[in-house]
């Protein structure tokens, strides 16, 4: 029997993970494996003890916000690395989560690990530096990429890089749901980490009221990623005036992009999913003064959003930092609910981004490429 050791800091992540993992299983030619690593309650509900979760304090955005938790990610990092060398598994997976898988991957081959390292999720080091491929060469043996156009800047540098297409599309797939579009209905997504939601969700909530203020049939309906998210949510919610025009669950968010007429979504995975089902939103984006400072000095790129990213032109408003404001998602959100036009052009663009995508069974393409990478 094969070790295999992953490494996923994200929710988003851990989903992928845990279906990778599956798929993985039952590969030819992959053999019997036994899977160990960190990653969330769905790698740790599937493989018990083995697997840490560790996503709830392991997901933070920006660099102030990992700056604080600097001993703690210290700490983590060792015992990971020590966990690895001492297990000597066949393979190592890294999931996304590029800022700490990428030192892992460097540090595994400078204390002399031989085994494969994989990466699945490709690091999106292309709009901020694309100087560090050549060196992720050097210590990965495959790359597995989400994005058609990633494979040419990777394969390039000597990697091993497949397309395998987006893990999403069969996971959105499977959740949709048989619902008309309310063009009266506004979704708030203002993230799975209670720093965004506390960070977002006020200004949402006040656009909310303006929005009400002059179309008073319209109703809002907030997307709640967890049980701790939830608690921040209900404390905020206490300050809005918003009343019988707003509900609120946990674990519907997929079910909200396919009935919403607008929504107002944070930048991360749920703009990408909100694309995916062709729901018209504009994308918000806030984070500490320092952390975005940082991010303007680095990113190559004109968009925050991968939709923007994705089709090369603004498909999707943003509205960052200080143009986060509650009167732009105001005026926007009016223009999305009440132009056909706008509304119709916005779908129409998603509904291209979302061909990008690929066909489907990205899990399955990315666990048998690491199979054959395990033969090799």
């Amino acid at each position: 029997m094969q070790a295999v050791f992953l490494v996923s800091g994200e929710r988003s992540g851990d989903l992928h993970a845990a279906e990778l993992l599956s798929a993985l299983s039952t590969c030819e030619g992959a053999g019997e494996l036994e899977f160990h690593g960190l990653g969330g309650p769905e790698l740790a509900g599937k493989y018990g003890e083995r697997f840490e979760d560790w996503v709830e304090e392991a997901a933070v955005i920006g660099f102030s916000e990992v700056i604080k938790k600097y001993g703690w990610f210290k700490q983590k990092f060792a015992e990971t690395l020590a966990r690895i060398l001492e297990l000597q598994p066949a393979a190592v997976i890294l999931v996304d989560y590029p800022g700490f898988n990428l030192r892992l991957a460097k540090a595994l081959r400078k204390q002399g690990y031989t085994g494969k390292i994989c990466y699945y999720i490709s690091p999106q080091v292309w709009a901020w530096n694309r100087g560090r491929i050549p060196k992720m060469a050097k210590i990965l043996d495959l790359m597995l990429c989400v994005f058609e156009f990633e494979k040419d800047l990777y394969q390039q540098s000597g990697l091993q890089t497949e397309w395998v297409g987006h893990p999403m599309v069969e996971e959105l797939d499977e959740r949709r749901v048989d619902v008309a579009r309310d063009e009266n209905l506004v979704g708030l997504f203002p993230g799975s980490r209670g720093r965004e939601v506390r960070s977002l969700l006020p200004v949402m909530l006040e656009a909310a009221e303006q929005v009400l203020a002059t179309r008073p049939g319209t109703k809002f309906e907030l997307a709640v990623a967890s049980e701790s998210i939830m608690k921040i949510v209900r404390e905020l919610l206490q300050e809005s005036q918003l009343g019988e025009h707003f509900s609120y669950k946990i674990g519907e968010s997929h079910r909200l992009m396919q009935h919403a007429g607008g929504a107002w979504v944070a930048s991360g995975t749920a703009s990408l999913e909100a694309g995916f089902y062709g729901m018209p939103y504009a994308l918000v984006y806030k984070v500490s003064q320092l952390t975005y400072s940082i991010a303007k000095l680095v990113v190559k790129i004109p968009y925050i959003g991968m939709v923007n990213i994705l089709a090369d032109k603004l498909v999707v408003q943003e509205y960052i930092q200080a143009e986060a404001t509650a009167d732009n998602l105001a005026q926007e959100m009016r223009k999305i609910l009440d132009d056909i036009a706008y509304r119709e052009t916005m779908q129409t663009e998603l509904a291209n981004v979302k061909d990008m995508l690929g066909g489907g069974g990205a899990h399955q393409k990315a666990a048998q490429s690491i199979a054959n990478c395990l033969l090799k």
